[in-house]
């Protein structure tokens, strides 16, 4: 296969807007209020020489998860999709069993983050028994949380070593009020669990809007490199939520710049082959 198919951005939505289903569109999203399709993205893909996606879930609903596998189903670069469901409802197992056919559907992500408290949430009986459910099956979980709970999801992950657990956007740092330091030294737990991934992805949407510079975020990649090492990072661009700090190219830009002193297999780790292990987008 040509190298550049091999790439994969294993992290972006799809959507087809309706008022009052996405309530973590702040009110300086608006941006974000209108539909994300394929067409539009491929074109994206093609200036990038990215050859497929993994389409993350972007609403509590199995209805999302409907939509993406349809869309996976009519556009095959859409290798694979991290869906939703509810991890901690009753009937979880035969919910999980009934979605067992579609190949597509690689693993699903609850949005932690946007929970009342996230670090109790993590520690809740019936969503661990849930994401235990859904790693027997040999699905990847997706955590989303915020940099000031890393500590209680470093216990959440030990908790749950039989599958790969991603971890999304370099686990949220705060890159306007803390360090670089002091983030990193929030990862450090995840160094050595080899079940663990993480996303070089949505850096650009903690920083600044349209006011970072790559220099002062590279640190942040050079870090997730010392913890995870390019066989567990995953490219990701955060489509098209990235879109209110900069568009596609910069993204791949500085991912690239970041990612430039590794040697090539270490690149292509992070730039698809990782994504492709991790998710088992070549099954």
């Amino acid at each position: 296969m040509n190298e550049s198919l091999r790439r994969v951005d294993a992290h972006q939505h799809f959507w087809r807007y309706v008022l009052g289903e996405f309530d973590w569109m702040g009110a300086n999203m608006a941006e974000l209020r209108r539909d994300f399709l394929p067409p539009e993205l491929r074109l994206l893909l093609d200036r990038e020489k990215i050859g497929g996606t993994v389409a993350v879930q972007s609403r509590a609903s199995e209805a999302d998860t409907d939509f993406l596998l349809e869309l996976a189903a009519a556009h095959p670069w859409i290798l694979g999709v991290v869906g939703w469901i509810d991890l901690r409802a009753a009937d979880l197992e035969a919910a999980l069993e009934r979605r067992d056919g579609e190949r597509a559907l690689k693993g699903y992500r609850h949005q932690v983050e946007d929970e009342p408290s996230p670090a109790a949430f993590l520690e809740d009986g019936p969503f661990n028994r849930g994401v235990d459910a859904v790693l027997r099956r040999g699905k990847v979980y997706d955590l989303l949380v915020r940099a000031h709970d890393l500590d209680t999801a470093a216990r959440f992950c030990a908790r749950h070593d039989t599958g790969w657990i991603v971890l999304d956007h370099f686990g949220k740092p705060d890159v306007r009020g803390e360090s670089v330091q002091a983030w990193a030294a929030r990862l450090r737990p995840f160094r050595d669990m080899s079940h663990v991934a993480c996303k070089v992805s949505g850096l650009i949407t903690e920083a600044p809007w349209r006011a970072w510079r790559a220099e002062a975020l590279t640190p942040y990649f050079a870090a997730a490199l010392d913890c995870f090492g390019p066989e567990r990072l995953l490219f990701g661009s955060d489509w098209p939520v990235c879109r209110l700090s900069g568009d596609y190219a910069q993204v791949c830009a500085l991912a690239r710049a970041a990612t430039a002193s590794l040697s090539g297999p270490e690149r292509d780790a992070v730039w698809g082959e990782t994504a492709r292990r991790v998710y088992g987008l070549d099954r």
